[in-house]
């Protein structure tokens, strides 16, 4: 068998590759119309019954963003270079603030310093003291028992986290997510 030129081994390549995507694309052309048959197959969306569901608060994106602000100008007031995450009551992350000069350490462990208060609806600085008596509740993934964040409240029960990170103590975090929350009450 003869060896193939540089420029036929390119040409060659070249064309398998197109026959390839030639083959993707129609197989993707004549998959785009399955799921018109397959949803007239599909059975009709059924209803609970009522009491069955329930219904929660939520901060709006621009409360979110209000309180992780005045959070982030409360720690810029001390010069202190910090990270601010806002979290929904289910731990999805509404919005973040990175600080000028906030370390990359920062974002995760205010994401995740935010979850945590959320989640037990109390101070991180209070569930940290916790570790003593139940040293595997730092075990939980996505939890960081750090003091630096703090639960939103509705109607008693939690809406949000807020979690600060990045300035010299865990005091000081805590006390930058306390003003992002009480911007929320003005």
């Amino acid at each position: 068998m003869k060896n193939l030129s540089r420029r036929a081994r390119v040409a060659t390549g070249a064309a398998a590759l197109a026959v390839v995507g030639a083959a993707a694309f129609g197989t993707a052309s004549a998959n785009a119309s399955a799921p018109a048959a397959s949803a007239r197959a599909a059975s009709p969306a059924v209803s609970v019954a009522p009491g069955a569901t329930t219904a929660s608060t939520h901060l709006t994106v621009d409360a979110a963003t209000r309180a992780a602000q005045a959070a982030l100008d409360a720690a810029e007031a001390e010069n202190q270079r910090v990270t601010v995450a806002v979290v929904d009551r289910n731990g999805n992350t509404v919005v973040t603030l990175r600080g000028d000069g906030a370390g990359p350490q920062s974002y995760e462990s205010a994401e995740r310093k935010a979850f945590t208060a959320v989640s037990w609806n109390a101070p991180t600085s209070e569930l940290a003291g916790r570790l003593a008596q139940t040293p595997n509740l730092k075990d939980i993934p996505g939890t960081l028992f750090l003091a630096g964040g703090v639960p939103v409240t509705a109607r008693n029960a939690p809406i949000a986290g807020i979690g600060v990170a990045g300035a010299p103590s865990g005091a000081s975090d805590e006390k930058y997510a306390r003003a992002g929350a009480a911007a929320l009450g003005r």
